[in-house]
């Protein structure tokens, strides 16, 4: 099985750690030109540099938030507009609300994970769908979590917003299945980034015990008996943008080592 991403224009959220850097080189390595997507100018370029020396590839990069969703459109439309670029391939991929219990989560908290996740991931797709539309091809792939299938102890808003995230996505897969544009999950259990590396904190700090014996009994939970690691999630990005899933519509593909109970 051969990748050949040549001339496909592949815009990645989060792109300077974790899934979302594993993405873009996987991206790179296979002839895609990349829009590096994040919030650090200086991360970006270095991450763009390192894209370079692995394939001369085009490499873009734009500072953007996802907590303000407007000005969010607005610098993408206009970044798109200037760079004359058609985007081809959509990785929606952003970090993760805070951890705590949902029923003494506050209004902002929720309204502000909605509007990083749900919300600018339709902002971009108000951007880049018509165009897509246009061409008859587009990938969206959105990044979600396994709490889309089972909701996960301690991390309440996040559970409701991937939930929202996952309907979406079904919903347009639906309606822009007919114009050759796919839209899928990947959900990531348990995977060797920073965001794991802040919830292990938080719960060390509240049972008072090791990180250690928090992330052992993280990777006691899965069948495998490992965590993932970023790449391994990044495989199943690059799998569902491929030619190989022209016909994957609308799904939840977990990546998590078969934690995850249901089917």
């Amino acid at each position: 099985m051969n990748f050949d991403f040549t001339n496909r224009k592949v815009l990645v959220g989060g792109a300077t750690d974790g899934i979302g850097w594993s993405s873009a080189k996987l991206f790179a390595a296979n002839g895609a030109e990349l829009i590096l997507l994040g919030r650090n100018d200086k991360k970006l370029a270095k991450r763009a540099s390192e894209l370079s020396s692995i394939r001369s590839n085009k490499i873009r990069t734009l500072n953007i938030d996802f907590t303000k969703p407007e000005e969010l459109e607005d610098k993408l439309s206009q970044f798109l507009l200037s760079q004359r670029l058609d985007i081809d391939v959509v990785v929606n991929n952003t970090g993760g609300p805070p951890s705590g219990r949902l029923d003494i989560a506050s209004t902002s908290e929720l309204i502000s994970a909605f509007n990083m996740h749900l919300i600018s991931y339709h902002k971009i797709l108000g951007v880049v769908s018509k165009g897509m539309k246009e061409r008859s091809f587009g990938r969206i792939i959105n990044v979600i979590s396994t709490s889309v299938k089972q909701p996960l102890n301690g991390l309440g808003v996040s559970n409701t917003v991937r939930g929202a995230v996952a309907n979406w996505a079904k919903t347009l897969s639906n309606e822009l299945g007919e114009y050759n544009i796919t839209v899928n999950n990947v959900l990531p259990g348990a995977t060797n980034t920073g965001r794991l590396n802040e919830i292990i904190r938080n719960k060390a700090q509240k049972q008072a015990i090791g990180e250690q014996l928090v992330k052992d009994g993280m990777a006691s939970e899965v069948p495998m008996k490992r965590i993932a690691e970023p790449e391994e999630v990044a495989y199943a990005i690059l799998f569902l943008a491929s030619e190989y899933a022209n016909y994957i519509n609308g799904i939840n593909l977990p990546v998590d080592g078969g934690r995850t109970k249901s089917l």
